[in-house]
């Protein structure tokens, strides 16, 4: 495929729109946990389970539900297919989501919102592997950038939400549980999304069904007639024969190398990319704000995540897609420093939206990056297993941020959000594989 059609763009932006909800419920992580408070089921000291705060507990169940969705069941979207799968998991989200708000103990809270985490870490593999089979490599930074912009709408709508209903009982029925109810309605969405996006044309073609790879390729490309003629005999070819879909093939040549390094980027980026948007509320309070003040300023800061991937789209595609991961992990470790310093409301709003351009430019290339590491027949695997690490270490940083925050304050917090990143940098920036060659491995 050449330049991407505005079909490919209708199916980027509908496929992002399913994504909206994922991105709602990991918002909740954050913003859902002083409403709890408020509401008597959650505690602000250490009265959670095994000891711990319940916000850490609260973030430990939602990342070890992903890790479970990542790397145990990524590999169904490469034996069902995108469509069937991304439709399945929103579905599946929605129902357990609803399960949650009905909950009236943290530990219902937590046991629901784990398989809320799991069918919302199938989803997002999901997403990662179609987007890089619909559009061609020349845009796909591109289409990264518009798909992350999209599903980051979600954000400031999740925290307004909680800044508004968290505080306050409607119709006799707590804030939190209207603002987790809001997560459930995914279900209306995805019926209308099945109608709407056909399935991956480059899965349709691994799986050998030809005929049907032509009609979707066909709408996405409409000079496309000779794409499948050629393609039986490459998918049986080269690059293609040696990513068998055994797991075994993530660590044999020709991805013995970059599947670690990816490993490495994903434990650490998830530190410091979480580390900010689920604890971003509680580190205010501690700071001396009010919950309403906390959560104010949060939605201001949450406004930026939608438009800063906007920022980056002029030259998404003009820079060697690691070296995108090396500036922005850069400037979020430097910014974690500044953040970590005492500081007026308006410095504090200030780094924080910096902070959180720089994490946002760090994920929209990133998940461009694993996406493009793998070719179709190992793409989901792949993706979901490295992209698990990353909600394995959010589990354990979950804990650890509580400990550091307990124990040092945000200065701790920050200062390790900053060490993390720069472990990304020297790891992406030494070992990391240049993905302009790989792009081609469809």
């Amino acid at each position: 495929m050449g330049a991407a059609t505005p079909y490919a763009w209708k199916l980027v932006a509908l496929l992002s729109l399913g994504g909206c909800f994922e991105i709602y419920n990991l918002a909740l992580t954050a913003t859902l946990s002083p409403g709890l408070i408020r509401s008597g089921i959650f505690h602000e000291d250490s009265r959670g389970l095994w000891g711990l705060t319940d916000q850490a507990g609260f973030a430990a169940a939602t990342f070890a539900g992903l890790f479970v969705g990542s790397a145990v069941l990524g590999a169904f979207a490469d034996r069902f297919g995108r469509r069937t799968i991304f439709i399945f998991s929103m579905l599946c989200y929605s129902v357990t989501t609803l399960g949650m708000a009905l909950q009236h103990s943290a530990v219902g809270i937590d046991a629901w919102r784990f398989f809320t985490g799991i069918c919302l870490g199938l989803e997002l593999v999901t997403i990662d592997s179609y987007i890089a089979e619909l559009v061609p490599a020349s845009v796909r930074g591109k289409a990264f950038a518009i798909n992350q912009c999209i599903q980051l709408l979600a954000i400031p709508v999740a925290t307004f939400l909680s800044w508004l209903l968290l505080p306050r009982d409607l119709l006799g029925v707590a804030g939190w549980r209207w603002v987790a109810i809001v997560g459930a309605v995914g279900a209306l969405v995805a019926y209308y999304i099945r109608r709407q996006v056909p399935e991956s044309p480059l899965w349709l073609l691994q799986k050998g069904r030809l005929e049907e790879a032509q009609a979707v390729l066909k709408k996405i490309e409409p000079n496309s007639d000779g794409l499948v003629a050629h393609r039986p005999q490459d998918e049986g070819s080269g690059q293609e024969v040696s990513a068998s879909t055994s797991f075994s093939s993530l660590f044999r040549s020709p991805y013995v190398g970059p599947t670690p390094v990816l490993i490495v980027l994903n434990i650490f980026q998830a530190s410091g990319f979480y580390g900010l948007m689920n604890w971003l509320p509680t580190l205010l309070i501690s700071r001396g704000f009010t919950i309403l003040h906390s959560l104010r300023y949060t939605f201001i800061i949450s406004i930026v995540y939608p438009l800063s991937p906007l920022l980056f789209v002029p030259i998404a595609d003009k820079i060697e897609r690691k070296w995108h991961i090396v500036l922005a992990a850069s400037f979020a470790a430097v910014l974690g420093l500044l953040f970590s310093r005492p500081a007026g409301s308006l410095m504090l709003v200030t780094l924080g939206i910096l902070l959180t351009i720089s994490n946002n430019w760090l994920s929209f290339a990133y998940h461009a990056y694993q996406a493009e590491t793998y070719p179709t027949s190992l793409r989901s695997r792949g993706v979901g297993f490295v992209y698990s690490f990353s909600r394995l270490s959010t589990v354990v940083s979950s804990f650890l941020i509580a400990f550091l925050l307990r124990r040092f304050g945000p200065s701790g917090v920050f200062g390790f959000i900053a060490c993390s990143m720069a472990i990304v940098v020297v790891t992406i920036g030494l070992f990391g594989p240049h993905t302009r060659a790989m792009a081609t491995q469809e």
